[in-house]
């Protein structure tokens, strides 16, 4: 009885891990963090612009750190987040 090599990592051409994969992966990441709509999905579960109110002098909690990133992403990204997209969606549809 001879085996064959038909484990899933030894065939993949298509799936490689490749330093396009992890900016792609970036990007997506990003772009997840910048459609996250403060008063219809974020207020919900309780990350709303009022949640993070804190006393004068005091150190920002893990959550108040978390909503001030999402929303730099949102306001300096937005841009960029634009143009990268462009460029990967014409790489994309160049080199498939």
């Amino acid at each position: 009885m001879r085996m064959t090599s038909a484990l899933p990592w030894t065939r993949s051409a298509n799936m490689a891990f490749t330093l396009y994969s992890l900016i792609q992966t970036a990007i997506l990441c990003t772009n997840a963090i910048a459609v996250l709509h403060e008063e219809r999905f974020l207020s919900k579960i309780g990350w709303g612009a009022d949640q993070s109110v804190g006393g004068f002098g005091d150190e920002p909690g893990i959550k108040a750190q978390l909503l001030n990133l999402i929303r730099s992403v949102r306001t300096v990204m937005r841009v960029p987040l634009i143009i990268v997209n462009s460029v990967c969606i014409v790489l994309l549809l160049l080199f498939g």
